[in-house]
């Protein structure tokens, strides 16, 4: 090993360990940051600039939203640069030697058609951070990716690496990839490697706060999108264009939209609170010294039915129904059910989803610290959407800019 655990545990608690987190302006990359931050160690994030904004400029905007005091702000580094640039990492290495690297930037696109940009990301991306790793001294990669490196397979996935597909989509599939590519890596040059995979990260439990509004915020967003459209044609057009597609309003004003929704039996999404998520990460990041593989996931998997049930309470919809394949047999998809269905098709597999995720690594070390992923119920779940409302699913996160 390039760093022995006696060294490493003295840098730790001198904080004396200095810490490279990539994708530093996106969802997982800042709450990592700035959990490690708030924890005294030194950090530095890699950060590209966007929509006319410096890197800088970014992490700034993102300090105040998280509310960092001045001198948390003033002790975060920003490197700007690009991981698919084989050159950014000339920035962060005027910075110095870095103990450690926490990876996150990656693309999290499923369609095929941005596979180009996808691998770039994720696995041409992760090579030169790899590289990086090598050249900077690093001595413990904590690389960011998701549970779903599963793929199509079905049942309990173990925290074990995933050697080949079958992969529902090419994100799943370069995840994989990148997960082989940095055990290889760090097995040759005698790095720690410590992989998270954690499932679908939503808003924060008690305050519905998040950076992003994909995954279980899409197929609400255009349910509800749905909803006002069609509403507004029955409240100002006569509802002739709602009519045609069964919509209608009932009695307390409430949207009925005859649309059934394709589930599997027993199927649902493992849903982890952002909050629980840095928790997570922080309690394996500082206690899993020896490294591996760890799971990041609500022991208790929420079904669609409930995800169903608790959008038409908060948004005032009725007539959404879930059913298995053998619901349409006798009665082919509406057109209202043809439409829904064209917005959500990248997000299907994971609307009838039965796998679970174990946890045998990542469990001792979260039961030590009395850390329990918060139950997904509907309180969270209208925390979540008020936040995403508020926000205009994100367009008013920032002004009209994201970071």
């Amino acid at each position: 090993m390039k760093m022995d655990l006696d060294t490493l545990r003295k840098k730790r608690a001198a904080r004396d360990s200095r810490i490279l987190v990539t994708g530093g302006a996106g969802f997982l990359g800042s709450h990592f940051a700035v959990a490690l931050l708030e924890a005294g160690y030194r950090v530095t994030v890699v950060a590209r600039p966007s929509k006319g904004l410096s890197a800088p400029a970014r992490i700034e905007r993102l300090a105040g939203w998280f509310g960092l005091d001045e001198r948390l702000s003033g002790a975060l580094e920003v490197a700007e640069g690009d991981i698919v640039d084989p050159g950014w990492p000339e920035a962060a290495a005027g910075a110095g030697r870095f103990d450690e690297i926490v990876h996150c930037a990656s693309s999290t696109a499923f369609s095929e058609r941005k596979r180009p940009e996808v691998e770039a990301a994720n696995i041409d991306g992760l090579r030169n951070v790899l590289d990086f790793a090598v050249r900077s001294g690093c001595g413990f990669l904590h690389h960011i990716s998701t549970a779903y490196v599963a793929g199509k397979r079905t049942g309990r996935s173990a925290e074990s690496w995933v050697e080949e597909g079958p992969f529902t989509n090419v994100y799943e599939e370069t995840k994989a990839r990148g997960e082989i590519m940095a055990r290889e890596a760090c097995r040759r040059e005698a790095i720690r490697l410590n992989v998270y995979r954690p499932t679908i990260v939503t808003g924060h439990s008690g305050t519905g706060r998040t950076l992003r509004f994909n995954a279980l915020y899409y197929p609400v967003k255009a349910a509800v999108f749905l909803r006002d459209i069609y509403a507004a044609d029955i409240r100002e057009r006569g509802g002739r264009k709602a009519a045609e597609l069964g919509i209608r309003l009932a009695d307390d004003g409430a949207v009925v939209m005859p649309l059934r929704i394709e589930v599997a039996r027993g199927g649902g999404i493992n849903l982890v609170p952002v909050d629980h998520c840095v928790r997570a990460f922080m309690a394996i990041f500082e206690d899993g010294l020896d490294g591996g593989i760890y799971h990041i996931a609500n022991p208790r998997t929420t079904r669609i039915e409930e995800l169903v049930a608790f959008g038409e309470r908060r948004f005032r919809m009725e007539g959404i129904e879930t059913c298995g394949p053998e619901g349409f047999a006798g009665r082919p998809k509406n057109a209202l059910e043809i439409l829904y269905g064209s917005y959500l098709e990248i997000y299907r597999p994971y609307m009838q989803d039965t796998r679970s995720f174990d946890a045998l690594n990542a469990a001792p070390i979260l039961e030590r610290r009395g850390l329990v992923c918060p139950e997904f119920d509907y309180g969270t779940f209208a925390r979540c959407m008020d936040y995403a409302v508020e926000a205009d699913w994100g367009s008013k996160l920032w002004g009209g800019n994201r970071p």
